[in-house]
């Protein structure tokens, strides 16, 4: 499983911050990273991870001091400057968003892209939202709060003894909005589409790609049953299978080359597929005539506004949307107090965690206590409060974020505690190592050369950039000379992938402790330096220890087997820090409820709220869609 979407969203997480830098003046720039979402088959969530905020520690230098300063002060002129300019810029957010609130029945919802193309593929890379998780639907859908499979299209599933045949009985009298029948000759088509046909984009492509898919064959045994047969146990891709996108035969059996169709009117299973208004800026989807799910959608439709970074934080600001998935500092003040008894949020930590990798081919960085050494040298505390305004919290030795819930060690300090910030013990794990402090404080490799590495960073990840400019000087007081270089989204994508990195940031996804650790230190994955790895462990961690851990786990399907398995790769995570987890990012999430009701909250947690960029990565926004009712 790849996590390009998560970087997309990230990018469009940073919109807030070009107004902010007008008028801040020095300092840094603040934003932070969206991601993930996936299935799940129980109801309603249980808990809900909050928006943990942690005091920053202290800096262990001036300049780190400086940094914290610096940071505080841009989130606080960057709420400034929102404040002030919001009459300005406000007039210019559009007519779209002018008269959105206006429309009885139709919940708005911005996105961040200024112009929007007629595309409604759910295989394409960027389709126009709802198109994923709105248009089209899933078997099922993954909830992160509960760690659980949401029945959908799909009402169960059910393994083999033997773990290769993997059936799933599908809900009765569903019907295409065409008013056609759906049954599982769809979705054994839709899967063996995504075989047979080249450039389509989706979960299911993981699955039935020819050189490295997993299945076998899809068949479709009665109009309600569809088996999937592996070529050899596999459950961790049970959550690829569960989250593709199902497609009418009856109509994409006689699409050409369904990598280039634009799909301009969909026939879709979803609650919205009738396109009412569609121009450059303002999309309509109203509801499915022939929708399977009883009485819902309650609401009519979604309108999804167009705008640019800076209008969207004024529109949520200003309450002229109903839904949205953005980042605003010092939301409590910004937003909440405007209508307290209308406005909310809630930023549930079930995201992606964000890691440093070090690149284990290039020493000392093959040593895992030098890794724990920097580890233990990095303050998080301080990291979370400025990089992402205090609404995440420092990681553990696990790497896992709220987001597994069934699976993570009741007490991760017992496993080790080199995500603590302990500059004492970061020096003592170095000098031990032998890499000595000079005169000047600076230390140096066993052969007299200095100790000195080059942090790779994104331009426009500006929570990567604060905390970049965090962890320069947390090294430079440990003794350890630092510089970053900055490259675009796509240049950074290849340098990680071929290894051609000292240190960078890295998110890694993952529904289940498989997909994570596997994605960290399967040294199946390893691939030597310059050899492009489009999968994961892109550190280049070669220790090899958890393999037969992770063999093991994709063999059965027995969940507390699973269960014992996953303790265990979570020892050998702590043990070997293949990865410094550092902060596990928040879905972020605000809702206005002036209009409608039902919204999933802190005390509603029935799925996160976020709802994504292109909705692939969140699907549990099916949830709201068929929930949220009009006032």
């Amino acid at each position: 499983m790849q996590d390009y979407s998560s970087a997309r969203n990230r990018l469009n997480r940073r919109r807030f911050l070009h107004l902010s830098s007008l008028t801040a003046g020095a300092g840094l720039l603040l934003a932070a990273c969206g991601d993930t979402a996936t299935p799940t088959s129980s109801g309603a969530a249980t808990t809900a991870a909050g928006a943990a905020t942690t005091a920053a520690g202290a800096a262990t230098t001036a300049s780190g001091a400086a940094t914290t300063a610096a940071g505080a002060a841009t989130t606080a002129a960057g709420a400034a400057t929102t404040a002030a300019t919001t009459a300005a810029t406000g007039a210019t957010t559009t007519a779209a968003v002018a008269g959105a609130t206006t429309s009885s029945g139709i919940l708005t919802m911005p996105q961040g892209m200024t112009t929007f193309q007629r595309n409604f593929n759910p295989f394409a890379s960027s389709p126009v939202y709802p198109t994923l998780n709105g248009i089209y639907e899933p078997l099922m859908i993954y909830s992160t709060l509960t760690g659980k499979l949401i029945p959908w299209l799909a009402t169960e599933y059910k393994w083999s003894a033997d773990n290769k045949n993997l059936t799933f009985t599908l809900q009765e009298n569903v019907k295409w909005s065409d008013g056609k029948p759906f049954s599982a000759s769809d979705v054994a088509f839709t899967f063996n589409l995504l075989r047979n046909k080249t450039g389509l984009i989706g979960p299911g492509n993981n699955a039935m790609n020819t050189a490295s898919g997993f299945v076998d064959t899809v068949t479709a045994s009665d109009a309600r049953t569809v088996v999937f047969t592996l070529k050899q146990p596999f459950t961790p891709g049970i959550y690829d299978i569960a989250g593709q996108m199902i497609v009418p035969e009856h109509i994409w059996k006689d699409i050409a080359d369904p990598s280039k169709s634009t799909n301009d009117n969909p026939v879709a299973t979803g609650p919205f597929t009738q396109i009412t208004n569609f121009q450059t800026q303002v999309v309509q989807v109203e509801k499915n005539p022939n929708y399977w799910q009883p009485g819902k959608p309650y609401i009519q439709g979604v309108r999804i506004l167009g705008l640019s970074g800076d209008q969207i934080h004024l529109a949520v600001a200003n309450g002229q949307v109903d839904l949205a998935a953005d980042f605003l500092p010092d939301i409590e003040k910004v937003f909440v107090a405007k209508s307290p008894s209308t406005n909310g949020y809630w930023f549930p930590l079930t995201g992606q965690m964000v890691t440093l990798a070090l690149n284990n081919t290039k020493k000392p960085f093959d040593d895992p206590n030098v890794r724990k050494a920097i580890s233990y040298a990095l303050n998080r505390n301080q990291m979370n409060t400025v990089a992402e305004s205090g609404y995440s919290k420092p990681a553990d030795v696990t790497g896992l974020s709220d987001g597994h819930p069934l699976y993570k060690v009741a007490d991760p300090s017992k496993l080790g505690d080199w995500t603590n910030y302990n500059v004492a013990r970061a020096n003592e794990l170095l000098d031990a190592a032998g890499l000595k402090k000079g005169g000047n404080g600076m230390r140096t490799n066993p052969d007299g050369t200095p100790l000195k590495f080059v942090l790779t960073n994104v331009n426009g990840f500006t929570d990567w950039i604060a905390a970049g400019q965090i962890i320069v000087q947390n090294l430079k007081a440990v003794g350890i000379e630092l510089t970053v270089t900055q490259v675009d989204f796509s240049g950074w994508i290849g340098l990680r992938q071929r290894g051609q990195f000292d240190i960078t940031f890295n998110t890694v996804p993952g529904a289940t402790p498989y997909q994570w650790y596997r994605n960290a230190m399967a040294k199946t994955l390893l691939k030597p330096v310059g050899e492009v790895s489009s999968v994961g462990n892109y550190a280049r961690y070669s220790g090899g220890k958890a393999d037969d851990l992770l063999a093991e786990f994709a063999s059965t399907s027995d969940l507390a087997t699973q269960k014992e398995i996953a303790a265990q790769l979570q020892k050998v995570f702590a043990d070997e820090a293949p990865l410094l987890p550092l902060w596990p990012l928040p879905m972020w999430y605000q809702y206005n409820t002036t209009r409608f009701t039902g919204f999933p909250t802190k005390d509603n947690p029935y799925i996160p709220g976020q709802y994504g960029g292109t909705g692939q990565d969140n699907p549990g926004a099916l949830l709201i869609w068929t929930t949220v009712k009009p006032k």
